[in-house]
Parts: structure tokens; sequence; C-alpha cells
């Protein structure tokens, strides 16, 4: 593609084709991805979200193709700002795979004006994907948001719900309802006594994470060594990784 040609989702896909391996790929299908899957690694998303910055309609149309890879690099390009409902509603629904809900359609939603509404409405979905989505959402939300800007009262509530509810939530909501927790004992100082509290609360969780090694944190000890570490409440600029 010439360096000029303004980019399409097409032409993004033609890029990302070569650049994938199966090795790769077999990673993100054990970790839950749909197919059909490239299996470019993120370094190389990187380089070309480097190229293209922000820009909102490739980022749908990057979306709508259904290629693992290329709707993981719309949401590393998405205008997060100007993201709909509309929008966000459609790709939580399209995601499909834990991945693209907790590292594409969460930021995303996290760093948009509808942050807070639709991680809320999405928490009460019956749908795994989409509750997760929600849980994940507000995690990153308390992330990147000043305690000034949070509704802590709300945030004790939700933990609260957590501790009370947790256990009989299916796989993958248990696992972001962890991560929540851990976020706001983390991120927001004057709850963490509260999420601590709420952690003992509910105690360990197990969550069945597939052919993985991977496992749901002890939220106790995660804040702990956050705390530690001397960086209890030091926000994050980007929820996007």
């Amino acid at each position: 593609m010439p360096a000029t040609a303004k980019p399409t989702a097409q032409s993004i896909l033609d890029e990302l084709r070569p650049l994938g391996s199966d090795a790769y790929r077999q990673i993100l299908l054990k970790h839950g991805a749909k197919d059909p899957i490239y299996g470019v690694k993120i370094e190389h998303l990187k380089k070309i979200q480097k190229r293209i910055k922000t820009d909102y309609q490739l980022a749908l149309d990057l979306f709508d193709t259904g290629v693992y890879d290329a709707m993981y690099l719309a949401g590393l390009i998405a205008d997060d700002a100007r993201m709909t409902k509309k929008d966000l509603r459609h790709w939580v629904e399209t995601a499909k795979s834990p991945t693209l809900c907790g590292y594409t359609v969460a930021p995303v939603a996290a760093g948009s004006m509808h942050a807070r509404e639709i991680a809320l409405e999405w928490i009460h979905s019956k749908v795994e994907n989409i509750a997760s989505t929600g849980w994940t959402t507000l995690s990153f939300l308390v992330g990147t948001t000043d305690d000034a800007d949070l509704d802590l009262d709300e945030l004790k509530q939700l933990l609260d719900r957590v501790a009370t509810t947790i256990h009989g939530r299916p796989n993958r909501v248990r696992y972001a309802m962890v991560g929540f927790v851990i976020a706001v004992g983390c991120y927001v100082k004057p709850l963490t006594a509260g999420a601590v509290a709420a952690a003992r609360k509910f105690g360990k969780v197990t969550v069945d994470m597939g052919d993985t090694a991977c496992k749901a944190p002890d939220p106790i000890a995660y804040i702990d060594k956050v705390k530690k570490r001397g960086t209890l409440g030091k926000k994050r600029k980007t929820a996007k990784c």
C-alpha cells in the first residue's frame, strides 16, 4: 500500500495476513479467541496503530471484518470520544471472544462518554461475555478517572454486589468481578479497605481459564503488593494496551 494512500479495512487485512503465525494463532485460540485469526502479534499491530493513530470510521470497518487481528487493531485506533452507544453495543454483541471483550471493547467503552452508563447496563446482562465486559469497563473506568469524578457511594454498592453474588455468576463474569475489586482497591484509595473487605467476604474464587496457566488472582494479595510498592491510587493514562 503506498504511504500516501488512505488505508481501508481491506488494505489493512492485506497487510496483516502475512504478519500472522500459526504458533501465535494457537495461543490466541487457547485464550478464547475465535476464528478467523491470522495470529498477528500485538507488537505488529502497535506499529500500524502508530502510523494510523486514530480513525473512527476505519476502526468500525475493521471490527466488522470479523477477523480477530483486525478487530483488536480496531480498538487500538478507535476514536473513543466518537463512539456512540449503538457502536459500543454492536461491538460487545459482535466480539464473542473473551479476549476481544476484555482488551478491545472494554477499554474503548471506558474511554467513551457513555462509559459508566453502558457499563452498568452491561453488568445486568444474562449474556456472559456482555456482563463480563461491563465489569471490565468499570475496572478501566476507575483506573483512569480521578476520584473526584467517581461516585464512591455507587462503587461501594458495586463492591457489596460482587461480595454477595460473585459465586453465582458465570465463569468469565466471576473473573471480571475479581478484576473490578482489584481495580477499586488499587486505584481508588478511599475504597481500598472496602475492596479488601469485599474480597475477604467472598473468599477464594475459582475460574476455568481453559487450556492456559491463567487463574483468577487473589485480590487481597494483589492490593497488598501494590500498597507495598507505594502506588495505591496512581491512575493509568489510558485503558488501552
